[in-house]
């Protein structure tokens, strides 16, 4: 009996040895990477308990058991951090010794906005294995910091879809700065992207990127500013200027790989000390910073209470069903209608206000989308635009966003879109100036969809003014307009605008403008 228990003792002992997990050189790897835990779950209890029986303040165990802590406050702030509570989240931030977990930081921060596992050297390393998603978020990351013209010449070195794809993106996020910092540079980047459109060696969808990022350029990087006014937080004067070059090698620049992981420091203490000399001098003394804080806190919680009831009351439809129940509503009402005055009659009886550019952007795509256009829709426009500015306003807005979506659109669709505004235009329903102040006759600024656009635009406003009206309308009444339809700031932009309009039967047009070329 006894061989037997001890027969089975043995074995149950075996059975725990095989099924206790073995400890590998990765998973040990991780552990001094990520602090003492390496990753595995301990209760508060236990590590407290492994805290207080561990060595003195300054000893390895207590710097490991620091450096996990710094580890988690910094992943939580910045996973929290958005452009909204940037301002908050900074002074905690720097409230943590940066210069001790400053290789820490930097992967923290690539992970939340690349979320990609290879951190080091990730813009090269993405570049050579062509892996386009992450070379765009890292380059998105880049953008704002440094390197701009370096890492656009070397993307439209050899131009892919990839590379262009990314300069694009890259251009539309830090195109405001360069326009300020280094306009030439910015010219000679769009200068190769013309290049690269010309020659036609990308995909379709690609040069569609670039001719949006033009007009993006045209409107001077409007919505895209250099830096957003929420996270312009450290004044002019105080900020500092790296100065860096972008280089494939990596042999060129330290990573300080050293920095991402664990290391026992013999000057802890001392480095803690400094850091909070540092941290005072940045952040102030910290029972001010209490106070003040407290001090939100209650100017916040009242300012909450006296708005809780007016908030209660207020209720906001997010889902965008008001909108398209007015869309079908004005759809219904332009299509049951019997003559253009009982639409605009029952347009106006359905439109609050502040809804008149829905109302505009609606007629103009209930006609373009008519098998062929009728002059129903151009004299309902005509009716809206007599009624106010803010319908003429809506129109002008649309006019501007169909010309820039001209590429989009179909040949069907961009007549019955040209003939509509040729309606308003000849009427004189909406200014000449306002309408027609994004269009400008170039070979470098227009393409052929908007030079079908034009075409037809003013083909039709020669059959309804005549040639020698719509001569005054374009050379004599406003300046701007002209300038705009034949530009004056070189003589091979004016000769582009006057073939242009001999070749399409107006060259009635462009006898003032023959003047200032011959």
């Amino acid at each position: 009996m006894g061989k037997v228990v001890q027969a089975q003792t043995a074995g149950t002992s075996d059975d725990a040895t095989r099924k206790r997990p073995r400890t590998a050189p990765a998973e040990e790897e991780r552990s001094k990477r990520g602090g003492g835990s390496g990753g595995i779950y301990i209760p508060p209890h236990r590590a407290t308990t492994d805290g207080a029986g561990g060595d003195e303040s300054g000893g390895d165990g207590y710097q490991c058991r620091n450096w996990d802590a710094l580890r988690k406050s910094i992943t939580g702030l910045v996973n929290k951090a958005t452009p909204t509570n940037i301002r908050h989240v900074a002074p905690e931030l720097l409230a943590e010794n940066l210069m001790r977990v400053r290789g820490l930081l930097c992967r923290t921060l690539l992970r939340s906005q690349a979320a990609c596992p290879a951190f080091t050297a990730i813009f090269v390393r993405a570049h050579a294995a062509g892996e386009r998603h992450v070379l765009a978020a890292a380059a998105r990351f880049v953008a704002p910091l440094l390197l701009a013209l370096e890492l656009l010449a070397l993307l439209l070195n050899r131009p892919t879809d990839g590379a262009v794809e990314v300069a694009v993106g890259f251009v539309t996020e830090c195109g405001a700065a360069l326009h300020e910092s280094c306009p030439r540079g910015l010219d000679a980047v769009f200068g190769s992207l013309r290049s690269i459109l010309h020659d036609g060696d990308i995909e379709k969808r690609t040069q569609f990127m670039i001719e949006d990022l033009f007009a993006v350029r045209k409107s001077q990087f409007r919505g895209h500013p250099p830096v957003r006014p929420e996270l312009d937080l450290v004044e002019h004067h105080d900020q500092v200027t790296h100065q860096i070059e972008l280089s494939l090698d990596e042999d060129k620049l330290d990573p300080e790989d050293h920095l991402d992981v664990f290391t026992p420091s013999p000057t802890f203490a001392q480095d803690e000390v400094a850091y909070q000399e540092l941290k005072r001098a940045m952040l102030g003394d910290d029972e001010n910073e209490d106070e003040k804080t407290q001090q939100s806190s209650t100017d916040d919680d009242e300012e909450s209470s006296d708005h809780e009831s007016d908030e209660e009351a207020t209720i906001h439809d997010g889902t965008d069903t008001d909108l398209t129940t007015l869309r079908r509503t004005i759809y219904l009402k332009v299509m049951s209608s019997a003559d253009s005055d009982e639409a605009g009659h029952k347009l106006l009886s359905v439109v609050r206000p502040g809804q008149e550019a829905e109302l505009c952007a609606m007629l103009v795509e209930c006609s373009r989308k008519e098998k062929a256009y009728t002059s129903y829709y151009g004299r309902i426009g005509r009716r809206l635009c007599a009624m106010g500015r803010a319908y003429q306003g809506g129109f002008e807005a649309c006019l501007a966003g169909h010309y820039s979506a001209a590429h989009r659109m179909t040949s069907d669709e961009l007549r019955a879109t040209a003939r509509f505004f040729a309606d308003l235009l000849a009427a004189d329903a909406v200014p000449w100036r306002g309408a027609l102040g994004r269009v400008r006759v170039t070979e470098e600024d227009t393409t052929s969809s908007l030079r079908i656009f034009i075409k037809v635009l003013f083909q039709d406003l020669g059959e309804q003014l005549g040639i020698r009206k719509l001569s005054e309308k374009v050379n004599d009444e406003d300046t701007e307009v002209r300038d705009a339809l034949f530009p004056r700031d070189c003589a091979r932009n004016t000769r582009f605008a006057i073939n242009f309009f001999t070749v399409i039967g107006l060259g009635g047009v462009t006898e003032s403008a023959r003047k200032l070329v011959a």
